[in-house]
């Protein structure tokens, strides 16, 4: 079919071609990519964008659960906030205290993506909580990993957990609070160097993990309060490694855009999942409706421009938010933004992105074209298939950038 052989050849999809793994699409199975493949060469769109359609489902509904874990006061409701891009004052933030403010697992969903389920576990060590019946209490099966975390050194109720999490087949990541406390103390001895200190402390805490037993064990050093800094980025970059596909693209998109290189990675894995919205725009197009063809690509652009600025934090919870974090007036960040944020993006809006990228010439040609039998309905669907595909890449370059520069102004008062 033409299509078909358009859309392999054409230039928009990530990577040129299918993927050279066998001929995977980007975000789809073998599975998928076959099935799209034989519904693209019978002529079946509306087939092809049915697998899509459920392949998006899927992602939807793809639950990721992480357990926050730890002894009473080493920080880990202020971690838990953070990983969530929330200070511990902000309304939906985890409860904080000097004592053990946590009797039984607390569950707290991400803001944005409710499929992204964060757990602040009791504290371990307790008369209630001990290593040997701790996992069982706390509904062990439930959790993707843990994060185990310590603020001052690991001690062997720490190492006798972790050892009965890898004895249960599941990952678990060594985290060192309240890092910054830490250094501000050091800052006042004379020779002071962050990096030497950074790494004593390091070596401290795999001292004393080692004492216990544990076999080369990795620690992250952290501060809930400077997020961004530090081994927070390794950490994160870490768990989205070791993470299988569908989830690992939930995690990100849920992570605080804090980091360049987490901003990077959003708009990669968001770039990959661009060619399915244009193939439900093209599949669309096929339909000889005229009216109906512009309208749900509207639609469609309407929802994914939305999606690309709540990932990247350009929308008002997470900005308040941030210059929370930051001690910045939100002002200040929103300043530097040039895209509508999330909740000004309408219909009108995605028009204006649609005509900038087709020209109105070829949206006009779109209500006249579909309307040719057969040879018209390709020509459209090829058409909308283009447009669609530039035109959301082309927003998602400019929400990229944007979130850039806010992060930069948000991070301007410690580069200075």
């Amino acid at each position: 079919m033409l299509f078909h052989r358009k859309m392999e050849e054409s230039k928009f999809i990530p990577g040129n071609k299918f993927s050279k793994d066998r001929n995977i699409l980007p975000g789809l199975s073998e599975e998928e990519t076959d099935m799209i493949k034989a519904a693209l060469e019978a002529g079946d769109l509306s087939g092809a964008a049915c697998v899509v359609q459920k392949s998006d489902e899927l992602f939807n509904n793809t639950e990721l659960n992480i357990a926050i874990t730890g002894e009473s006061g080493s920080g880990k409701s202020s971690f838990l906030n953070a990983l969530r891009g929330l200070g511990d004052e902000d309304k939906e933030a985890a409860e904080t205290g000097v004592v053990e403010t946590t009797k039984e697992p607390q569950r707290y969903q991400h803001f944005k993506y409710p499929n992204v389920i964060f757990w602040d576990l009791p504290g371990i060590g307790t008369p209630d909580f001990r290593p040997d019946t701790y996992l069982e209490q706390v509904t062990f099966n439930r959790y993707d990993f843990f994060i185990v975390i310590a603020s001052e050194r690991f001690r062997a109720n720490h190492a006798k957990l972790a050892q009965e999490i890898r004895r249960m087949g599941k990952k678990f990541y060594f985290v060192r609070s309240k890092v910054d406390l830490d250094i501000y103390n050091e800052k006042e001895k004379k020779n002071f160097d962050e990096e030497k200190t950074l790494d004593k402390m390091r070596n401290d805490c795999i001292k004393h993990l080692c004492r216990e037993g544990m076999s080369s064990p990795k620690v992250f050093l952290v501060s809930s309060r400077e997020f961004q800094k530090y081994d927070s980025p390794k950490l994160q970059k870490k768990l989205l490694k070791e993470l299988g596909s569908h989830k690992k693209h939930v995690f990100l998109l849920a992570l605080p855009n804090l980091s360049k290189p987490i901003l990077e990675k959003k708009k990669k894995a968001l770039q990959r999942q661009i060619w399915k919205q244009a193939l439900k725009s093209c599949t669309i197009a096929a339909v000889p409706l005229p009216a109906l063809s512009v309208k749900c690509d509207v639609g469609i652009l309407v929802k994914n421009m939305r999606e690309y600025c709540e990932s990247f934090g350009l929308d008002d919870i997470s900005l308040y938010a941030l210059a929370s974090q930051v001690r910045k007036p939100v002002a200040e960040l929103k300043g530097v933004i040039k895209c509508p944020l999330a909740k000004n993006i309408s219909k009108e809006t995605a028009e204006e992105q649609l005509t900038k990228a087709a020209g109105k010439g070829l949206i006009l040609a779109k209500h006249f074209i579909s309307m040719i039998p057969v040879g018209g309905t390709i020509f459209a669907a090829e058409r909308s298939f283009t447009v669609t595909y530039r035109m959301l890449n082309s927003f998602l370059d400019d929400v990229a950038e944007d979130a850039q520069r806010v992060l930069i102004k948000a991070l301007e008062r410690e580069n200075k």
